[in-house]
């Protein structure tokens, strides 16, 4: 017996989907659509949207043009900017959610609290706050940037004041008037700081690696144009077709060629002596890597808000946090009435992934921690039968819309969950040859990537140095590579009844 009831006393569902962000909403709306209706999506939140739901910090947006980041099959003709701002992201998932009628087929304020393999049953056990179930298929969506990584800075929890990570703001705390800290300088923190610095006494930003930033060409979309989106057939495609080329010509930069990246240094060279006046500061913000090294940001605010008169960049690092001040590294103590914890998330090291058991009893991350992060095409991995991850290993792109390979890997799923049932199979689990056969392909590709020898470490790296997050080639190509289930790739099991 489970901690919540029997297998007789536990909903039996055919596709678990945990998380209902852009990955499990998309899941669910193609599942009916194929007429796969035997499915529930349990998400911790309180409605869709994952990401775009819990970050509503000020300044939050998308740095990815609005007409890719969206679904190929729910266009959006109503995008008010060229970039849009978070608020209408989630409004659009919502819409997408009532227009396709899968709210019925939620369970919202749930959250997963175990889940393990039953070999003898062919099924997954899962348990939640608000009941348990079996699964023949699992979907794990919780998201790549769902869980945020919080610091682990001497002293900081005796800090008095207000202090919250980006992901979690606290809408009560004022900070207008007030001495505030920003630990961070990644993407939130570039919409962050010039939202808040002309509101706030003084603005300390704390960075400890700086980081390319390139010009955002963001603008607001006319009535004109927002009118011909809707009423001129193709032409929103068309566009989208536009920008989805563009982008990938940054994988020419960033994995072909990284020697080619020096014409963006250029730029992001002079955008920074254009945008601050103060040489120390221009000297704290150049980097010392290859860019696309880390992640590229892009804003038009940024170096103009740090260069504000009320804004100090600190780059010594933080020594410990005191009941009302920073001390850096070098001595200094700054006095701060509030923290803001611009400190990204967990990726390859995701909290979630302590929670599925596998077929050896070993959960997701005791597997990573013996043989690395490693999973076959992003989405199955060996030890964890009948269960698909989202954006799992080598699956993330650094330079185009994400949205691109969730619809593909969903297409995988889909394909998946259909040849099941047309073989009559009870389970699937990939074959470990299989496994080590597609990673040890990846290797080469990954070697000649700017990740690799642009002379950074960054998020994209799991604990072993291995950049377990970045597909390392075009993303079309990742599309092809998924575009149907490869059963022989797999062991399976015939049902027995």
């Amino acid at each position: 017996m489970s901690s919540n009831g029997t297998s007789e006393s536990r909903r039996h569902i055919q596709v678990l989907i945990i998380g209902s962000g852009l990955s499990g909403l998309g899941t669910a709306i193609r599942l009916s659509q194929r007429g796969l209706t035997d499915y529930l999506v349990i998400e911790r939140g309180a409605d869709v949207g994952g990401t775009w739901r819990d970050n509503t910090y000020p300044g939050a947006g998308c740095d990815v043009p609005s007409h890719l980041y969206s679904y190929s099959f729910a266009l959006n003709p109503n995008w008010s900017r060229s970039f849009s701002p978070q608020a209408e992201i989630e409004q659009y998932l919502r819409q997408v959610a009532d227009r396709y009628g899968v709210r019925d087929k939620h369970l919202f304020d749930t959250t997963m609290t175990a889940a393990r393999w039953i070999d003898a049953d062919g099924r997954w056990e899962v348990d939640t706050s608000n009941g348990a179930f079996t699964a023949d298929f699992v979907v794990s969506a919780a998201g790549v940037l769902a869980e945020p990584n919080l610091p682990d800075i001497k002293g900081i929890s005796s800090f008095e004041g207000e202090i919250f990570h980006s992901a979690r703001w606290n809408h009560d705390a004022s900070l207008a008037g007030k001495k505030v800290a920003v630990i961070g300088t990644g993407s939130s923190a570039v919409q962050i700081v010039p939202s808040i610095a002309p509101q706030v006494e003084r603005l300390d930003v704390y960075q400890r690696t700086a980081t390319w930033v390139m010009p955002q060409l963001n603008r607001p979309y006319l009535a004109p144009e927002r009118f011909a989106f809707r009423h001129v057939p193709g032409l929103q495609r068309m566009i989208r077709a536009l920008i989805y080329i563009a982008r990938e010509t940054f994988v020419v930069t960033q994995v072909k060629f990284p020697w080619t990246g020096l014409l963006l240094e250029a730029v992001g060279r002079a955008k920074m002596w254009l945008e601050i006046r103060d040489p120390e500061k221009r000297r704290k913000v150049l980097p010392d890597h290859r860019i696309g090294c880390k992640r590229m940001l892009v804003s038009n605010k940024f170096y103009g808000a740090l260069d504000r008169d009320n804004v100090d960049l600190v780059t010594d690092g933080i020594a410990e946090v005191r009941e009302r001040s920073i001390v850096s590294e070098d001595g200094t103590e700054r006095e701060v009435d509030a923290i803001v914890l611009a400190t990204g998330f967990h990726v390859a090291d995701s909290p979630t992934f302590n929670l599925y058991i596998g077929r050896d009893g070993r959960t997701v991350s005791e597997a990573a921690d013996a043989e690395g992060y490693q999973m076959y095409k992003g989405t199955t991995v060996a030890n964890f039968p009948n269960m698909f991850f989202m954006l799992g290993a080598n699956s993330g792109l650094n330079y185009t819309s994400l949205i691109y390979v969730i619809e593909s890997q969903i297409n995988y799923i889909v394909d998946a969950v259909t040849t099941m049932q047309q073989r009559n199979l009870q389970s699937f689990e990939v074959k470990l040859d299989a496994q080590h056969e597609y990673n040890r392909g990846l290797a080469p590709k990954m070697a000649r990537t700017v990740w690799v020898t642009g002379g950074c470490t960054s998020w994209f790296l799991d604990k072993h140095g291995n950049n377990s997050a970045l597909w390392p080639d075009f993303s079309f190509r990742y599309r092809k590579l998924v575009r149907a289930f490869d059963i022989e790739a797999y062991e399976t099991t015939a049902k027995t009844s």
